[in-house]
């Protein structure tokens, strides 16, 4: 039995093909992500790292290739979809939450609609996960009287109150201020320790050496190669990786 047919490989994708109108946006893509893995995607802009986020959890379809999560094909529709959704959170680059629900209805609102949890138990672990992202003080608010950087906290709550087996994170602290980058990026660090299987699509490198066992860079849709931290980041292994890098991390 092969690695990446092992039980320890909760993602599998076997050249995947997406394309949106002419434009090819992955190209044969094979990634595997193991359970407890945190997987950081980095690469020039337009080269398919976000589209390859939302293709794990079907925000987008794709045109050829499988993917498999928990060693099942990902669903096309139905309650299979809805189950694979809810095993699967997201974390969006815009936070993406419910402007007119107080932050705890924000967090509580899934495990009680999806997962049927009462409400007294999901707001009690509501209260708790906002107590782990630092910001339970801020329960009965609304998104608006929060900062980007606590609204981005709510996000992972909300994500983690679905007890899902991965969090994919798309960009997650581009649209923050500079300031407020490191408070979300302190709690995925400490996610990351826990064992959560995170992929994350994102510029901030710091984060990628600190907390990735496994650097993927992609450019024009394809992944150049991949490889532990120390290695990516001290001895890249393409011309192309090596010019991306030269461009960011002399700023």
């Amino acid at each position: 039995m092969t690695e990446a047919d092992s039980p320890t490989s909760l993602v599998k994708l076997s050249q995947v093909n997406k394309h949106f109108g002419a434009l090819h946006v992955l190209r044969d893509i094979d990634l595997d992500i193991a359970r407890g893995e945190v997987v950081v995607v980095i690469g020039p802009s337009g080269g398919g790292k976000s589209t390859l986020c939302r293709v794990i959890n079907r925000l987008e379809t794709i045109d050829s290739g499988t993917i498999t999560f928990d060693g099942q094909s990902l669903a096309v529709e139905g309650r299979a979809l809805a189950r694979l959704r809810s095993d699967v959170g997201m974390v969006f680059q815009q936070f993406n939450l419910f402007a007119h629900k107080t932050i705890l209805e924000n967090v509580t609102l899934g495990p009680i609609k999806v997962r049927k949890v009462a409400r007294q138990k999901a707001e009690q672990r509501g209260m708790e996960l906002l107590e782990r992202v630092g910001i339970a003080s801020q329960a009965a608010k609304y998104p608006a009287q929060l900062s980007g950087g606590q609204q981005q906290r709510v996000a992972i709550a909300r994500a983690l109150a679905m007890d899902p087996k991965m969090i994919l994170f798309d960009e997650p602290t581009s649209a923050l201020d500079p300031e407020m980058v490191q408070e979300v990026l302190d709690v995925m660090i400490s996610l990351a320790r826990e064992g959560m299987t995170m992929l994350v699509v994102t510029h901030e490198m710091g984060f990628a050496r600190r907390a990735a066992n496994r650097v993927v860079f992609m450019s024009d849709g394809q992944i150049i190669e991949q490889a532990a931290p120390d290695d990516f980041f001290t001895n890249p292994g393409t011309d192309r990786a090596r010019d991306f890098l030269s461009k960011i991390l002399t700023h």
